[in-house]
């Protein structure tokens, strides 16, 4: 697993499986996030990874977003769980761009 980190607390990654999850837990996350619709060709199940995080008490998100067609609501979105959410927090997509996009977008609403 190799992480990007955007700030010190925000990170970005590919899409992730149970192993990656399971690094990301002893990485030391505190947060997961998963931008990634169900749908799309190649995304790894939500409801597979979400017992790997929880079995650890760490919160996993299902926040899925379409590539291209990232919303004001969205980043508003992401702003209102970054705002509440145990950092460090690590938000994954297919590749890791989506979930930069919708971070930037997501600046202007941060309350911090």
């Amino acid at each position: 697993m190799r992480p990007n980190f955007l700030t010190d607390n925000f990170a970005v990654h590919e899409q992730m499986d149970a192993a990656d999850i399971e690094a990301a837990l002893a990485a030391g996350f505190k947060t997961i996030i998963c931008n990634r619709p169900d749908s799309e060709d190649g995304a790894v199940p939500f409801d597979s990874l979400k017992p790997i995080a929880e079995a650890q008490n760490v919160p996993i998100i299902y926040q899925p977003v379409v590539s291209g067609a990232i919303s004001d609501d969205d980043a508003r979105q992401l702003a209102e769980i970054l705002d509440s959410a145990e950092k460090p927090v690590l938000a994954y997509c297919r590749s890791g761009a989506r979930c930069t996009v919708l971070f930037d977008m997501a600046q202007a609403y941060l309350s911090d």
